[in-house]
């Protein structure tokens, strides 16, 4: 997937949430690290303001995570595009499920990338504003569940990739096992004083490969619906 379903009036913006602000943006994360091309596009052209309430707009493209309510947050734009060209890297997964869809941005940037992505949440209200904006940005290919996102998704199981955007000190077994004999899980894993971001890919042997990708910091994956 390469492109974005946007109105005039998202690409367009005005101050600082218009494209200058959003090209600002991708430059910082040049600047940190991001490579992979197709998601520079899908960070430059998406509206990150679009996901968060309109007090936080002058702040929507700065490189810092933000409060969507409920004691969750947005993402730090770096860690999303972190996230998700670590998915990427060894090919572009046709099914991914996200544990724990907050506001949705992170689900509307895997749409604009692979071919299917199924989001769990576990707060329905935050659910009810993620599929809202679902439906005004256009999105066909997402499908959004309002459930324990320790659970995961199994009748939709397996997945060729899975991401988690919330911290446990162990990734649940019950989401590993959602996981496709040749899929990649990416996912932030320790306490709230400490947390790594971590890859883990199939040997080939019935066993996993696990790469840290860097510290991080992320709300506590909890279980139950709330």
């Amino acid at each position: 997937m390469t492109t974005y379903p946007l109105s005039a009036a998202d690409l367009k913006g005005e101050g600082m949430t218009s494209q200058r602000a959003r090209d600002r943006l991708v430059a910082v994360l040049k600047d940190s690290g991001i490579r992979d091309p197709r998601v520079i596009e899908v960070i430059r052209n998406l509206p990150r303001h679009h996901f968060i309430d309109q007090a936080l707009h002058a702040h929507a493209y700065e490189n810092d995570a933000l409060p969507i309510g409920h004691g969750q947050t947005i993402s730090q734009p770096w860690v999303v595009a972190r996230m998700t060209e670590a998915l990427l890297e060894f090919g572009v997964p046709q099914k991914v499920l996200e544990i724990g869809t907050g506001s949705g941005y992170q689900a509307a940037v895997l749409a604009a990338l692979v071919p299917q992505v199924f989001t769990v949440e576990r707060i329905e209200a935050l659910l009810r504003q993620a599929r809202r904006r679902f439906r005004q940005l256009g999105l066909t290919n997402l499908r959004s569940r309002y459930d324990d996102g320790k659970l995961g998704w199994p009748g939709e199981a397996p997945f060729d990739a899975i991401i988690l955007t919330a911290a446990g000190d162990t990734i649940p077994t019950r989401i590993l096992d959602q996981l496709s004999p040749t899929g990649v899980l990416v996912a932030p894993v320790g306490s709230p004083s400490r947390q790594t971001l971590i890859r883990m890919r199939s040997d080939g042997q019935g066993d996993f490969i696990q790469e840290e990708l860097g510290a991080v910091s992320f709300v506590p994956l909890l279980g139950g619906i709330g």
